[in-house]
């Protein structure tokens, strides 16, 4: 990404930064309102209007670390921390808990949408349901810890990654018999085709491993100089893109693929790796983030490249789109938190 040194940033015309003094674990955008939460390593949460950012407050939510956060089925935000508390998180900055665990970390968090919404917490083995009121639906036990959980689009079925594979749930179904699909070791990260084709994840030794559906046969991807810890499909389900590569990486999941194809590789050239990643929610376009704190966005296939946020601000560890695709949240891992307004303007 040499040119990037003489453009502009879209960050410096058309976004609003500050330093938060802590980690940004995540960074997410309410359903309801459009607010943006960006979680952070202290515990604390900073609520912001993209529209109106000129207010960030500060928000105390958890006694040690915020680890996984999510928006909330209707409004606001659910938050785990490693205080072991389960927390929603109210767009008006108030804060709620909707369960205890004790000693154990929640360390993975996701929802689905709407009143009739599920709220899904992984505290070791368990993942424990609940409602969108914050009643317990379930438990969904597991042989070992769950280290990433992901809905389907329809919020139907929920995948969790765990020790020599995942398991795929139905959330409504009057049995707790998952479907185990398994491929040794260490599974870190998950992510469900938006079609359902597909399920994969990122293993401890640098590959991707999938299962495509409902057949289960086996995806192998390789090739990565480092941990994938970030997975991304685009809406239309044609393209994967993972960090873990001096460039942003892209699987076609099209025309046969991923086996047998060769992945497309974005924004990519200085030898620094690729450490977040996040599809626009519509276009076929990816933001990237790197270890350095360059934040691009490349358009697939044409691998056409906007620089967003300069580096020198810490890796990157948080990218998130609003709903409507017109904000993109930033955060590093030194503190640093930015919002873009890449909506259309009129000339």
């Amino acid at each position: 990404m040499n040119e990037t040194s003489e453009a502009g940033f879209a960050i410096e015309t058309r976004g609003v930064s500050r330093m938060l003094g802590a980690f940004v674990v995540g960074a997410r955008f309410d359903r309801r309102t459009g607010l943006l939460g960006f979680g952070l390593g202290d515990g604390r949460f900073r609520l912001v209007d993209p529209v109106q950012p000129e207010d960030w407050r500060e928000v105390a939510v958890h006694g040690g670390a915020v680890l996984a956060l999510a928006p909330h089925p209707v409004a606001g935000f659910v938050s785990g921390g490693d205080d072991g508390r389960l927390r929603h998180v109210m767009p008006d900055g108030s804060v709620t808990e909707l369960a205890g665990f004790g000693m154990k970390w929640v360390e993975q968090v996701a929802c689905t949408s709407g009143e009739r919404g599920v709220i899904a917490a992984a505290v070791g083995k368990v993942v424990h349901l609940f409602d969108a009121m914050g009643r317990k639906l379930r438990e969904f036990a597991h042989p070992s810890t769950v280290t990433g959980l992901a809905f389907d689009p329809k919020g139907k079925r929920l995948a969790a990654a765990h020790y020599n594979g995942a398991s795929l749930w139905f959330v409504g179904a009057k049995t707790d018999t998952p479907r185990v699909l398994e491929w040794k070791g260490s599974h870190i990260a998950i992510a469900l085709h938006p079609a359902g084709e597909a399920l994969v994840t990122a293993m401890q030794e640098n590959a991707l491993h999938g299962w495509t559906l409902p057949e289960g046969k086996h995806l192998r991807m390789t090739g990565y100089p480092s941990k994938t810890r970030a997975l991304s499909f685009s809406r239309s389900g044609k393209w994967m893109a993972t960090s873990g590569s001096d460039a942003m990486v892209l699987w076609p999941f099209f025309g046969g693929g991923p086996m047998g194809k060769a992945p497309l590789e974005l924004a990519g050239g200085d030898g620094l790796l690729c450490s977040d990643v996040a599809f626009h929610p519509h276009e076929e376009v990816v933001a990237g983030g790197f270890a350095d704190g360059l934040v691009v966005l490349a358009e697939a296939p044409s691998s056409k490249v906007l620089p967003v946020a300069p580096p020198g601000r810490g890796a990157v560890s948080a990218l998130n789109w609003s709903p409507t695709g017109g904000h993109l949240a930033i955060g590093t891992e030194d503190g640093f938190a930015g919002i873009v307004d890449l909506s259309k303007r009129e000339r």
